[in-house]
């Protein structure tokens, strides 16, 4: 008996709920499925499923085993999806949802290049900061910048994002330069309040820790008119470098309190659990994994500034 096919036949069997309901989308008999799951079991020493004429479920032990038989089939279906794509060229369609900020900054140079090397990919990119469902809106890939949490989605780490506090040189010479966290007291601050960086590492939700007014700021979900505004003058921004870095560069902007620098966030690309991942997917996910560089080259000139400096 073929251990794989039989898998295959048990994991149906639990996806879709009853052997005959199997057989029709292994395009099998349903005798064929009831076999293989017996011979499965026989080889196993366990029962892996109760069965009763109205209907099938789980033991306990089948419980166990099929998660493992899933994870077993998917990188199987995986490997061999990865060996068919060496034989074609990528194409259809590639759907993918990013932030706003980071898209309109740092990916129209990066879908160009992709699409010169993988010229039959049709690229629909839509930008959106909110937390979109991939798999129920019909992605095939989400960037996400944040930490992010256990989920059934794989996440393939692309590249670090930090995140600086900011102001302008006016607004530091006005309200004066802040040297330790507690210097912040009477500061006016811009928050992005739609973000990973509202979290227990934020600089805000330590002040406020200290009993640190932070309050009678502006608020809003875009961090370029946060960055905007630090720029004018409205206050201390706490923005990422992909979106200040060039306002630092040119002068327009001052970093603050380096030597508290929050832990850099993560940019991911974030794709579903699939039997068999088209190509196209793979492809760009292999092609964005190194393509900003190490570190980004929203950084680079940060560094060198840095650098320049001592």
């Amino acid at each position: 008996m073929d251990r794989i096919e039989a898998m295959r036949a048990f994991v149906a069997v639990v996806a879709e709920g009853s052997f005959s309901n199997a057989a029709t989308s292994m395009q099998l008999s349903p005798q064929l499925v009831s076999k293989y799951v017996a011979k499965l079991e026989d080889q196993l020493g366990i029962r892996l499923l109760n069965r009763t004429t109205r209907k099938v479920s789980l033991t306990e032990a089948g419980t166990h085993y099929v998660q493992h038989a899933q994870q077993i089939l998917l990188s199987i279906d995986e490997m061999d999806s990865q060996l068919g794509g060496l034989q074609q060229n990528p194409k259809g369609t590639l759907r993918i949802s990013a932030p706003v900020s980071f898209a309109l900054k740092h990916m129209a140079k990066l879908i160009t290049d992709f699409q010169l090397q993988y010229p039959l990919v049709n690229i629909e990119l839509q930008l959106n900061d909110r937390k979109i469902d991939i798999v129920d809106e019909g992605f095939d890939i989400a960037l996400r910048i944040g930490n992010l949490k256990d989920s059934s989605l794989i996440a393939k780490y692309i590249a670090p994002i930090r995140v600086i506090l900011c102001a302008s040189p006016e607004y530091l010479k006005k309200h004066g330069t802040p040297k330790q966290p507690e210097d912040l007291k009477n500061h006016r601050y811009l928050h992005y309040n739609y973000s990973e960086i509202d979290s227990k590492d934020n600089i805000y939700q330590w002040l406020n820790a200290k009993n640190i007014d932070t309050r009678g700021g502006f608020d809003s979900n875009n961090g370029d008119i946060l960055v905007e505004a630090a720029i004018a003058g409205a206050g201390l921004a706490l923005q990422p470098t992909f979106i200040a870095s060039n306002a630092i560069s040119s002068g327009q902007l001052t970093q603050v309190l380096a030597d508290f620098e929050l832990k850099p966030l993560g940019l991911y690309a974030v794709y579903a659990h699939r039997k068999l991942l088209p190509s196209k997917v793979r492809c760009f996910i292999d092609f964005i994994e190194n393509y900003y560089g190490s570190p980004p080259t929203w950084d680079q000139s940060l560094l060198n500034q840095t650098a320049r400096s001592y």
